[in-house]
């Protein structure tokens, strides 16, 4: 388990970019996968993508390829997401998120180990 601190939201344009960043307070960033969740009021956390602890392999909900990437700096305990082109539906606060499995259970919010304080990420023109 972690003591998260997420940074990087904030209120953008359409098409602009924006980075937003969790740092882990714990010893050892590993060997937990970590990546991203979003929610909106009303609904369910949605996935976004995440990062493997040790190959380093990422996969992305399909609103979000091509335009997001998550990656990690596991010496700095640092967990990012990268956001391009974004768009008014990418509204949402977004969550930094962690689990000791691989896979399908990330489709699921249900099936994480520990998560960080949302921070807020408004796209409107």
């Amino acid at each position: 388990m972690f003591s998260w601190q997420a940074s990087g939201g904030g209120l953008v344009q359409p098409g602009d970019s924006l980075r937003l960043s969790c740092a882990a307070s714990a010893r050892t960033f590993t060997p937990y996968h970590m990546g991203w969740f979003r929610q909106v009021t009303g609904k369910g956390r949605e996935f976004v993508g995440a990062i493997h602890w040790s190959a380093g392999t990422t996969f992305y909900a399909d609103s979000v390829k091509g335009r997001f990437t998550v990656s990690r700096e596991n010496t700095k305990n640092t967990l990012y997401l990268q956001m391009n082109s974004l768009k008014p539906e990418d509204t949402a606060v977004y969550y930094c998120a962690a689990s000791k499995l691989w896979g399908s259970s990330w489709y699921s919010a249900t099936g994480m180990n520990s998560w960080g304080k949302g921070t807020q990420v408004t796209v409107s023109s």
